[in-house]
């Protein structure tokens, strides 16, 4: 069965994505076709990016990163939860995703972002950077107001809409990350 990482991109005090990633993994556990894990970048502690080799060459010097590494690689896919800031990515996200490169080559990609404009800019942003890193990001994606599902811009309560677009882009992923499972294994 194929894996699935939803990967919670911003880690400021009084962030919203932790709440944002935690409604996105319940609502996963409701398929049977795929396992799904909730990973929090803010969990992982990593520094401003600093190996001394490139990512692409997998010569990795320090601890966290061969963690980090060991864990983005255990899955096929993966639901990127991103703020807006600044019209683009949370630092603490792009430098987590920089750590690393062929981990994330030959999956799938799919995004939920939140911001003053649903972070529409954020993602794409992302979609840039995964097709850099050989990512395929699929079509669907969820983009949340700060105006209308959450209470002061604080406490999120999404419109119910947003279920049946989670479905779809689950969908997306799920059907994305199987059939890049064969080009990783040749």
């Amino acid at each position: 069965m194929i894996k699935i990482a939803i990967i919670i991109g911003s880690t400021r005090p009084g962030r919203i994505g932790e709440s944002v990633g935690k409604w996105v993994y319940n609502l996963s556990k409701n398929r049977k076709d795929a396992e799904f894990e909730l990973i929090d970048v803010a969990d992982y502690n990593l520094p401003l990016y600093d190996e001394p080799l490139p990512a692409g060459m997998q010569q990795y010097s320090k601890n966290h990163t061969k963690i980090w590494s060991s864990k983005i690689n255990e899955f096929d896919g993966y639901i990127f939860v991103t703020a807006e800031y600044n019209h683009s990515v949370p630092g603490a996200l792009k430098n987590a995703i920089d750590f690393l490169a062929a981990e994330w080559n030959n999956k799938a990609a799919g995004f939920v972002s939140y911001g003053s404009a649903g972070g529409a800019r954020a993602v794409e942003h992302l979609r840039q950077i995964a097709g850099e890193l050989q990512m395929a990001d699929v079509r669907a994606q969820v983009m949340l107001s700060l105006f209308t599902d959450f209470v002061n811009m604080s406490e999120f309560k999404p419109d119910p809409r947003h279920e049946e677009e989670i479905s779809i882009l689950l969908e997306q992923v799920i059907s994305w990350s199987n059939a890049l499972k064969t080009v990783r294994s040749k």
